[in-house]
């Protein structure tokens, strides 16, 4: 049987949703004022990109954990462009890995920036179907 995700989302008035999640956790969507909201949620293109870094940023930390690493602190720049016409969409993302620490071991980081984008991040590999990705991975010694 196949995999589904399955998730509601419920108008609240004006522009604003309250969208669902198997976490159990709800968030709320919303538009900007200049788009007759009020701005009280979250923008649903931002919202793919926060997926995006999730979804790859989840694969890394496993590898960091499993892999014994040393990093300080991790962190996902994501930078997209997004295309002029209607329907505007991200046509491309550069998506930036930056690790902190005194110990880091770049070539076994790099590896778990690899196996995320070539192999295991599911997000990505949607991206990849619309954008041009770039990907770039770096470390911030001390």
């Amino acid at each position: 049987m196949p995999t589904t995700n399955h998730i509601s989302t419920k108008w609240l008035g004006k522009m604003a949703f309250e969208s669902t999640n198997p976490s159990g956790l709800n968030l709320k969507i919303d538009a900007s004022p200049d788009d007759g909201g009020e701005g009280g949620g979250l923008r649903p293109k931002a919202l793919m990109l926060s997926g995006l870094a999730g979804c790859s940023g989840l694969d890394v930390a496993a590898l960091i954990k499993k892999m014994k690493l040393e990093v300080d602190d991790f962190h996902i720049e994501t930078i997209a462009n997004l295309t002029d016409e209607h329907p505007k969409f991200y046509d491309a993302v550069t998506v930036e890995y930056h690790f902190h620490g005194p110990n880091l071991a770049e070539k076994k980081l790099q590896r778990a920036v690899d196996l995320s984008v070539e192999k295991y991040c599911g997000v990505m590999e949607m991206f990849r179907q619309f954008a041009k990705m770039e990907i770039k991975t770096i470390f911030h010694h001390g």
